[in-house]
């Protein structure tokens, strides 16, 4: 009988995000905190997070948890739902850049 070699986690060569919802998230959140007239210092405040972070979400360059996507949801008075909606709207215009 063969042992089996079943590798666990995430397949050799991926990364942790895919770059396009990424992109489509963190252009939402720009645009829900740019609307508001709200600096990214005081979002990311409001969200419990470092500001540096905030920014790497809003370029893209972070996919934020379940977690951390409901507590930013919360900082901008708006539902999780909205925020994904958003995100959807962006990536079906084919903009998420």
């Amino acid at each position: 009988m063969q042992k089996r070699t079943d590798q666990r986690g995430r397949p050799p060569g991926t990364t942790r995000y895919e770059a396009e919802p990424a992109l489509a998230f963190g252009k939402a959140v720009r645009a829900f905190r740019k609307d508001q007239d709200v600096a990214q210092e005081e979002l990311a405040a409001l969200a419990g997070i470092e500001r540096s972070h905030m920014g790497k979400i809003e370029r893209g360059e972070h996919m934020p948890s379940l977690t951390l996507i409901l507590k930013i949801g919360t900082a901008l008075g708006i539902s999780a739902t909205e925020l994904m909606s958003a995100t959807e709207r962006n990536l079906q215009a084919g903009n998420g850049a």
